[in-house]
């Protein structure tokens, strides 16, 4: 196809798509055409598609379709059945389908993080080349610096920015799925460093119950949800590589939708966990409370996922955005 004829012979009724999906009101003819418009521009897109790949022309193509497709359709509205129906069944479904790069990636930095965490708790060497003996001190005293990182900030004020914080860091998880997730390896590798040299460095100073009483109650939910985004990541890294039965186009245009939608999902799991944090970790509830409480919404979230999200997923659900809002893929010659 010789992509510069092409465009010139079809730009005119490009141009008149434009003009009509773009006007409120039409004349039954004007309709009619609109119609015949709108098919002619889907089946441009996906001859361009096929037979001479350019991002500039396959970009305006799929603006007119989608706009196309709002005025013969008419543009849907959000409203809160959506999101209702994305907390109930879209994002557990996600999960779900996702379940073994997650539960997976969780493992492997559970199993990691209990080496790093032995091998700093029983070499002091590795606590001396980490910390002088002064920050040691100050780190693990009781009413040190981890303890009172929990408490010296007012609870709504640490809440937020403790949100703010881990919201960046799932992102960041989820933005390396563009580079086949491979930078999610490095954002996993750093918190395994920390968590377990965080836990063999307490134990050493015998306050392990203390970092635990302070970390479970908020850490386990929010770990999972990392681990969630980095395992969200890996996955869509790997369906470029192998993108299975479907075309690699329509792999990851579904894929990278799911993922781009579990941003609001997690962004609420996290928001749980930024207020937990904040308002309940450094309070002066006992510690068997605390923890109980994290060990309750780490249960309850793992009940969401694998329970309601499998009902979603056997219904059909797999976490995309409705029919009526993907852009339409074409079948593509070979």
């Amino acid at each position: 196809m010789d992509l510069d004829v092409f465009v010139a012979a079809h730009q005119a009724e490009w141009h008149r798509l434009e003009v009509l999906s773009s006007r409120r009101r039409l004349t039954g003819e004007e309709s009619d055409e609109l119609i015949a418009l709108y098919q002619r521009a889907t089946s441009h897109l996906a001859q361009v598609q096929a037979a001479a790949p350019h991002p500039g022309v396959e970009g305006r193509l799929t603006t007119l379709v989608v706009r196309g497709r709002n005025a013969v359709a008419g543009a849907r509205a959000s409203s809160w059945r959506d999101a209702a129906h994305y907390f109930t069944a879209g994002f557990p479904a996600i999960l779900y389908r996702t379940r073994r790069w997650w539960l997976t990636v969780g493992a492997v930095s559970f199993l990691l993080s209990a080496v790093v965490a032995w091998w700093t708790g029983t070499h002091p060497e590795m606590i001396k080349s980490l910390l002088s003996p002064e920050q040691y001190e100050q780190l693990t005293k009781p009413g040190g610096e981890f303890e009172a990182y929990y408490t010296e900030h007012p609870s709504a004020n640490f809440a937020a920015q403790v949100w703010t914080n881990n919201a960046w860091v799932a992102a960041q998880c989820l933005i390396s799925a563009v580079l086949l997730g491979i930078p999610v390896l490095y954002i996993l590798l750093v918190n395994v460093l920390n968590l377990g040299s965080g836990i063999g460095i307490m134990a050493s100073a015998d306050h392990l119950q203390l970092f635990l009483g302070l970390l479970i109650p908020h850490g386990l939910l929010e770990i999972t949800a990392i681990f969630v985004a980095g395992g969200l990541s890996l996955r869509l890294g790997w369906t470029v590589i192998d993108p299975g039965p479907r075309t690699r186009t329509v792999a990851l245009a579904e894929e990278g939708r799911a993922v781009i939608g579990s941003v609001i999902g997690l962004t609420a799991v996290l928001m749980v966990t930024g207020f937990i944090e904040g308002f309940v970790t450094g309070s002066a509830l006992p510690s068997w409370l605390r923890i109980g409480i994290g060990l309750t919404v780490e249960a309850l979230f793992l009940l969401y996922a694998l329970v309601l999200g499998k009902h979603a997923a056997t219904a059909g659900e797999t976490g995309d955005v409705e029919a009526a809002d993907r852009t339409e893929h074409q079948p593509m010659v070979g």
